[in-house]
């Protein structure tokens, strides 16, 4: 590789265009043609076609996975006075949506896989908690078997946060089935991205999901008919459109990055790093290869210097970060998280990338060691 086609993109979205660009603009097209921007027919079709993906009765489209976790709680509800337990490693949105509800967020230190830790999980259960929020982070699916025998122990609602896990399994089952809902983020760098923000839930609940619609667009059951007070949520149909699209490329891209992910385990073998492992009987789609280092920010440099872009999923565990400072967290009560933190690396994966830049970026990992 020369220094030019050395540049490697952390992930590349244009690529994924342009290996479906006719479908993509075709789909932009026609919704342009019906100028039907705000609940244009691709949005119901999407809510059916992904419906059917997860394996769930129902999908409820939104404006993203932000919403969708907080519109699930308030269907549920959930609110102020409650206690909901999450992971201390996910990124902001899966605390921050218990916050906004009024509820407080519970952080509980993670397991080798980056999930939530049962165990753990259960120590902090009181009369106040409602609901279990359990993260399949990086496209590692949680023990979602654990979640419900606990949840089912202490009457819990669960939700899935599954913006990382498209498509994930446990012997077989999709993330999103397994608990009482599920939410979904499609923001660009998903597995299944729209070009804008979006988001959905999924529920087998028939009564959680018609509230849950009601509460994404303003509490309507009809146009004018207001049953409760909601919110503007609402997925627009060029984003709608855009994931009809690309909904029957996911599993060819899952297994690229399946198969990606894997030859960077072979090559990084004896590395003196730690890659990720998958547990037996699960499926990871990583949405993020996340390695772990004790020279983090050198090797990060190094890469850079060399042409590659990474990132860091997180830098700071959530109760650690400094909108939580209030609650008294201290690093020594997550210590899993804490200690990940400073040596999480993310390395660049898509379904578009090649073997040699893998081989490369291998190349540059082993030359630094």
């Amino acid at each position: 590789m020369n220094a030019i086609s050395a540049t490697i993109p952390f992930v590349d979205l244009k690529a994924q265009y342009l290996s479906i660009k006719e479908e993509i603009d075709k789909a932009i097209q026609d919704v342009i043609d019906q100028t039907a921007f705000i609940g244009g027919a691709a949005i119901k079709q999407f809510e059916v076609a992904f419906a059917e993906y997860v394996g769930t009765k129902h999908c409820i489209a939104c404006g993203n996975g932000t919403d969708s976790i907080e519109i699930l709680l308030k269907a549920m509800n959930i609110g102020t006075g409650d206690e909901v337990i999450v992971p201390a490693n996910s990124w902001i949105s899966t605390s921050e949506a218990v916050s906004a509800i009024g509820a407080t967020p519970v952080f509980v230190d993670v397991d080798e896989f980056y999930s939530i830790n049962i165990s753990l999980a259960e120590k902090k259960i009181t009369t106040k908690t409602k609901a279990i929020i359990p993260v399949h982070l990086y496209g590692h699916p949680a023990d979602m078997p654990g979640v419900m025998k606990l949840a089912e122990k202490y009457n819990l609602k669960v939700i899935e946060d599954c913006a990382q896990s498209h498509g994930a399994e446990i012997n077989g089952r999709r993330t999103g089935t397994w608990g009482h809902a599920a939410s979904f983020s499609f923001y660009p760098g998903k597995n299944l991205g729209a070009y804008g923000d979006a988001g959905a839930m999924a529920t087998n609940d028939d009564e959680l999901g018609a509230i849950c619609r009601q509460i994404a667009n303003h509490g309507q059951l009809k146009k004018h008919h207001h049953v409760r007070e909601g919110r503007n949520s609402r997925m627009d149909t060029l984003q709608a459109a855009i994931l009809l699209a690309k909904l029957p490329y996911i599993d060819q891209w899952t297994n690229a990055r399946i198969k990606k992910a894997a030859l960077y385990n072979k090559l990084l073998k004896d590395s003196g790093l730690i890659v990720p492992a998958t547990k037996n009987n699960y499926t990871h789609v990583f949405h993020l290869y996340v390695i772990r280092t004790e020279k983090r920010e050198a090797l990060q440099a190094y890469l850079k210097d060399h042409g590659v872009e990474t990132a860091v999923h997180y830098p700071t565990a959530l109760p650690l970060l400094p909108c939580y400072h209030s609650y008294g967290y201290q690093s020594a009560d997550f210590p899993i998280a804490f200690h990940n933190q400073a040596r999480i690396l993310s390395l660049p994966i898509y379904a578009e990338i090649t073997n040699e830049q893998i081989e490369y970026v291998a190349r540059l990992i082993k030359n630094f060691h």
